[in-house]
């Protein structure tokens, strides 16, 4: 309970700026996506080392990077846009893990890699989680304010590209397509590749309703995540019941909750956030 209890607060610090930015910038489907992408990588270094956690975090990095760079791709030379483009690569991605875990391994595996277990989170699973969310709360504070306004504004830093305006561009969306990556390797670890992109999205999401300011949108998701961790783990504990979909359930009741009681005309255009 201590090793989940720490995993999970250090996987609210680190995922919720990602969540955050995915939903100000309109990139909600692709953490999604990539959550989904991991899965084939994690599979086949599971395959190969076990529950070896290079083999399945350093297999689920390259599977989320190559499908990040495939969509890209391939929204860029066909008319599709790049939603569309992730859509069709994790699906791609979630059925080809799926066919190799049930094909060379079994249902136990598939679970695991699913839904995961943030309770079997180990020493070193700690460490790969706060290595992470240091790299993530390091890179954000030295690009915060480009970030902010590719954000708010992604044709600004598109223009003059004989100023490395267009190079500005290209490091903020590959550097936070990375972190992404990342941080749902990290999630993964405890959560499965179905449950990791709920503590970045749900506590992201509230927060946008609750928040009228992105530093109040960020101290607010970060508030809920942990809150979160803290309730799910609890629930888990007394009731038996799983502990990465308890801790996601209870962001989802935060999430409700700030349906309901947040006025109507909340989502006020993205610029007034930033």
């Amino acid at each position: 309970m201590r090793h989940a209890l720490v995993g999970s607060l250090a996987l609210s610090l680190g995922c919720t700026p990602v969540g955050v930015f995915l939903l100000l910038r309109r990139m909600s489907l692709m953490g999604d996506s990539l959550s989904h992408a991991v899965l084939p990588g994690a599979a086949v270094g599971y395959l190969i080392g076990g529950l070896s956690l290079p083999w399945m975090a350093g297999g689920g990095m390259a599977a989320g990077l190559l499908v990040a760079m495939l969509a890209g791709l391939s929204s860029r030379r066909t008319r599709l846009d790049e939603g569309a483009s992730f859509a069709g690569f994790y699906l791609l991605a979630l059925a080809g893990g799926v066919v190799i875990v049930s094909k060379w391994g079994n249902s136990v595996d598939l679970m695991n890699l699913l839904f995961g277990s943030v309770l079997a989170v180990d020493d070193p699973s700690l460490i790969l989680v706060a290595a992470i969310t240091t790299v993530t709360l390091l890179w954000f504070g030295w690009h915060y304010r480009g970030l902010v306004l590719d954000s708010a504004d992604p044709t600004f830093l598109g223009q003059g590209r004989s100023q490395g305006k267009g190079m500005s561009v290209m490091r903020y969306h590959l550097g936070f397509t990375v972190l992404t990556v990342m941080n749902l390797v990290a999630g993964f670890q405890a959560m499965g590749t179905l449950m990791a992109v709920g503590l970045m999205m749900l506590p992201a999401a509230t927060a946008r309703l609750v928040a009228r300011t992105l530093p109040g949108m960020l101290l607010a998701a970060w508030l809920v995540a942990s809150a979160s961790s803290v309730i799910g783990l609890l629930i888990s504990y007394y009731l038996a019941c799983p502990s990465g979909p308890a801790i996601v359930l209870t962001a989802g009741v935060a999430y409700l909750s700030a349906l309901l009681v947040s006025p109507g005309t909340t989502g006020t255009a993205k610029a007034s956030a930033l």
